[in-house]
């Protein structure tokens, strides 16, 4: 016998489940504590970068101008889950609407885009400070590095905006869980009641055409700096090149590391278990803009001074 249209519509699905930590839930209300330090650290950590970078003339030059977008980014992706996984965490607020849902996926993937491009802008800058020194200036211009960042924002508004849109024409069933505290696009399409074929193959478009390309072309400029570096005659001053790297190279590897492994666990790590998820998910979206305003004060002398001389007075 056929279901009647009230019966088949009751297995439509108007929200998302969000999930915290499985297994611990009688422990969220202790691990908020933890997670709002850590917000708390980042949210401070990248507004005093942008504070210092802005307020301090000698810093207005190009390393430490990518920096501040650096900085921006992080800012929007800490903003953009606090909301979904603190309400979990402190009130038990699993319910997001399929709107809001889309949303927060849309910002989350697009601030990660954008996080790739300034990534990939800043080993950009390196290449030039080392390998061409004497052009550093008229290479990279204010003007140049408006643009970049223009045309880093532009591609990834332009490859993420019609996301929300492909999972707006699917219907949802079933008890509609996601498997974090917040919403990705690799989640959402698995709960659809269709066909996801298409989403499937747009979205692997959109990882090589950004973190795959990007990732690739960092790679690139690091082995002409390596070269450059290893045809300077003085131990010291290759040293002294190589150190001007270290924060970039330490960027790279907490960003590129988790989301690539996250995507690897949700596209092809179906038996997984569910914790390693959430804890890559988790490590995904906190560990950039928690450690890079840290390793950034810490290995770059003109903010650690900033930064000392500022909580000294």
């Amino acid at each position: 016998m056929s279901l009647g249209p009230l019966e088949s519509s009751s297995n439509i699905s108007s929200t998302f489940l969000l999930s915290g930590i499985p297994g611990l839930e009688h422990m969220h209300i202790w691990i908020s504590i933890p997670l709002c330090f850590i917000y708390l650290v980042s949210i401070l950590g990248n507004c005093t970068i942008l504070f210092i970078i802005k307020t301090e003339p000698s810093l207005h030059e190009p390393m430490y101008l990518f920096l501040s977008m650096l900085a921006v980014t992080d800012l929007g992706l800490s903003l953009c889950t606090l909301p979904t996984v603190l309400g979990i965490f402190w009130i038990g607020a699993r319910d997001i609407g399929h709107d809001a849902c889309f949303a927060q996926l849309f910002f989350i993937h697009c601030l990660s885009f954008l996080e790739s491009s300034v990534l990939l802008s800043m080993a950009f800058d390196r290449f030039v400070a080392i390998c061409r020194p004497l052009h550093y200036a008229s290479i990279l211009t204010n003007t140049v590095i408006g643009r970049i960042g223009l045309v880093s924002l532009g591609r990834s508004v332009a490859l993420i905006f019609p996301l929300p849109f492909m999972l707006k024409r699917f219907s949802y069933c079933g008890s509609a869980l996601l498997s974090h505290s917040y919403c990705l696009h690799q989640e959402v399409m698995k709960l659809a009641c269709a066909d996801i074929k298409a989403n499937s193959i747009y979205g692997m478009f959109v990882i090589v055409s950004t973190v795959g390309v990007d990732s690739l072309l960092i790679l690139f400029s690091y082995a002409l700096i390596l070269r450059t570096v290893l045809s300077i005659a003085s131990r010291a001053e290759r040293f002294k090149a190589l150190n001007t790297c270290v924060s970039h190279i330490c960027a790279v590897l907490l960003f590129y590391t988790p989301m690539i492994g996250l995507s690897i666990i949700h596209r092809f790590g179906n038996k997984a278990p569910h914790l390693v998820q959430v804890i890559m998910g988790f490590v995904y979206l906190l560990a950039p803009p928690l450690m890079n305003p840290i390793v950034y004060s810490v290995k770059t002398k003109q903010i650690r001074d900033r930064v000392a001389h500022a909580f000294c007075c």
